[in-house]
């Protein structure tokens, strides 16, 4: 469950970096790749929430960490436990029973069914998230989505990228929230040779991201659910990403998370339109 190409064309939209393999067996991210069930980084080795609380171990239950130890992007890159329960032309339904796997328990114990529904239609791929809790537990809910975009032919100088109105939550030099935070309007502009690797929250349901050049404009749009985000374009490579999240970088450890309740299923959607 990972998507592997957008194309408009013969034109590939998605960096595709080093490829399915290396996400498989590297967690090297790529395509679409989703990040759960926490997106981004933790700033440390355990969590609390409410009375259960969980130690992380790197190298094991899924957890792998950055370049200074921080466990980063969740538990389930390439994980070969997902089912196909619909699949057509135009859309694929597949589910993946966290509650069934003691091994991913062991880094997130919130027993759950986990759903992702793809369809695309009219020049929009459209990716809906469902979390259903399936015992009394509530399920935290930080995951996230991390699309590589990319405008093929045009020089990365030229990108024109446009951004909602929102709030920037400054980092350190790990890349972790510093708690410091400030308004970040609305812009339109080149991307010229800025490097982002910046998060955001106070995003707006429907919010709109956009990459233009060359005559085509990619938008993602944050549909519902997504009230964070994460700008990233490295200056090591042609790509950007919006990424849609579920909740901050760090939540998991300072709170600011919705719960998937009893009953009560944690949805979140986001589309990327081509035109």
């Amino acid at each position: 469950m990972i998507g592997t190409s957008l194309s408009d064309g013969a034109v590939e939209l998605l960096g595709l970096r080093r490829g399915l393999q290396a996400y498989v067996s590297g967690h090297k991210t790529m395509g679409i790749p989703l990040l759960y069930p926490w997106a981004n980084r933790l700033s440390g080795n355990g969590y609390r929430v409410g009375d259960t609380e969980v130690t992380l171990t790197p190298g094991s239950g899924g957890v792998h960490t950055d370049e200074h130890g921080a466990p980063i992007h969740g538990t389930l890159a390439g994980d070969p436990g997902w089912r196909v329960t619909e699949q057509s032309a135009s859309t694929v339904t597949a589910e993946l029973d966290f509650g069934s796997r003691p091994d991913l328990l062991t880094s997130f114990p919130f027993p759950h069914l986990l759903s992702l529904a793809i369809g695309i239609a009219d020049r929009r791929l459209t990716v809906r998230t469902t979390v259903t809790a399936t015992t009394g537990a509530e399920v935290p809910l930080c995951f996230g989505f991390h699309p590589y975009l990319q405008l093929p032919g045009v020089p990365r100088h030229q990108w024109r990228i446009a951004t909602p109105p929102m709030r920037s939550r400054l980092v350190d030099d790990r890349g972790l929230p510093t708690g410091v935070s400030a308004p970040y309007p609305s812009a339109a502009e080149l991307l010229g040779e800025t490097v982002f690797d910046d998060g955001f929250d106070e995003v707006a349901p429907g919010a709109v991201f956009a990459l233009s050049g060359g005559g085509r404009r990619i938008e993602v749009h944050f549909e519902a659910g997504y009230p964070a985000a994460q700008l990233y374009a490295p200056g090591t490579e042609d790509v950007i990403c919006f990424e849609p999240m579920a909740a901050p970088t760090d939540a998991l450890r300072r709170g600011g998370y919705r719960m998937a309740r009893p009953g009560e299923p944690g949805v979140a959607q986001f589309s990327i339109r081509v035109t």
